[in-house]
């Protein structure tokens, strides 16, 4: 595609696949041309309106009114609980040698921290974890399944009867946590309504759930295909992060994101027509040669990555998307990917794959190793 069709219109769907870097990076950092106008088919039907949604001064609002809950201050408080929750987790397995990372950890790990976040009871996790996954479903049914669309609007009853008489408890009697925050934010003059935090915290779940459950269980896996890195991983705890980074660049869990042309617009010498829906596939772009130095390695140590923006909206890879939607839980996903692969590779010194068996991506919108088998000598002590 990135060679010979840069810009491939598929007739079933009606959608405009984009591929290489440069034009993905292009949709995505003009927001006036390619807006998120899809959203509206592929998110709004399930939670209603959310942040990724917006545009203009809504957007604008709307993500300071949130940004400070995920990227400031409470961020910083929230950590040590991460860390704890890892540890409590890993401390079911690891003295069996061997499990299913993710169906033991990467699977239950980020909606974990979610539901800590929100103060919610950790008995309810199944709920959620139902409700992303058929948020999830929803949003990449490019084929309308009758089944998936059924999926999504049982979850369009039953999770705001959950969570909309909840937030209206926190809003009469406040706490410290994420709900609570929600419910005091404002910003010149406004506040969220409960409506609005209803679909916000989907979007967290979403955003936050299987992407970061992708990005963990893709990293080890890769780590454990390369030994000399995962040593080096071992060595210098600090190289989580590039090996976190290097996993979203070579394969990013969000392998494609939609878009919505506001205008006739010519890319790579095709005219996508106004109001049609473009495709931007990130796994293609972040493989793309004529930005990246053999783009089919694997390599933690890659100069052509600037580790100091992998988490902002001028990063070099594209798996947060890039601009003003770029993904404002980035910082979470990184501490908590940090968090796991250290505590793992700790807890597992001589990690490998069960019975010698590689792991196998499934997906094709959020893609990752569909089971993570591996066994290890336990440690005693």
């Amino acid at each position: 595609m990135r060679d010979h069709y840069p810009v491939l219109h598929d007739e079933a769907s009606g959608y405009y696949f984009v591929a290489r870097y440069n034009d993905v990076a292009r949709i995505y950092k003009d927001s006036v041309a390619f807006s998120n106008e899809n959203y509206a088919f592929q998110m709004e039907p399930v939670i209603g309106k959310t942040l990724i949604q917006m545009s203009g001064r809504e957007h604008a609002v709307n993500r300071h009114l949130v940004t400070p809950a995920l990227r400031g201050n409470y961020l910083q408080e929230l950590l040590p609980q991460v860390d704890e929750l890892a540890r409590e987790m890993i401390d079911e397995f690891r003295h069996s040698g061997r499990t299913d990372l993710i169906e033991n950890f990467t699977k239950w790990f980020p909606i974990n921290v979610i539901v800590k976040m929100l103060d919610l009871p950790h008995e309810d996790l199944p709920k959620f974890h139902d409700w992303y996954s058929s948020l999830m479903a929803f949003l990449a049914n490019l084929t309308n399944d009758p089944e998936v669309h059924a999926w999504g609007m049982r979850t369009q009853r039953d999770y705001p009867a959950y969570i909309l008489p909840i937030i209206a408890e926190r809003r009469k009697n406040p706490g410290t946590d994420l709900i609570s925050r929600l419910t005091q934010a404002e910003i010149e003059g406004e506040q969220f309504s409960d409506e609005q935090i209803k679909a916000l915290i989907g979007l967290l779940l979403i955003a936050g759930g299987e992407t970061t459950d992708k990005a963990i269980a893709s990293t080890l896996k890769y780590l454990i295909q390369h030994p000399e890195q995962l040593a080096a991983v071992r060595a210098n705890p600090a190289l989580a992060t590039q090996a976190l980074v290097e996993t979203l660049r070579y394969h990013p869990p969000v392998q494609i994101i939609l878009r919505t042309a506001t205008e006739d617009i010519d890319v790579s010498g095709t005219v996508i027509p106004k109001g049609s829906v473009v495709a931007c596939v990130n796994g293609a772009a972040n493989r793309d040669e004529r930005r990246f130095n053999d783009p089919d390695k694997f390599d933690i140590f890659r100069e052509d990555v600037n580790m100091n923006q992998a988490f902002v909206g001028s990063a070099d890879h594209i798996a947060f998307a890039l601009g003003r939607h770029f993904c404002v839980g980035s910082l979470l996903a990184k501490r908590e990917a940090e968090t796991a692969i250290n505590q793992l590779l700790q807890a597992m010194p001589d990690i490998r794959f069960a019975d010698g068996k590689e792991p196998v991506d499934t997906g094709m919108f959020t893609r990752g190793p569909e089971r993570l088998d591996v066994e290890f000598t336990p440690v005693t002590q």
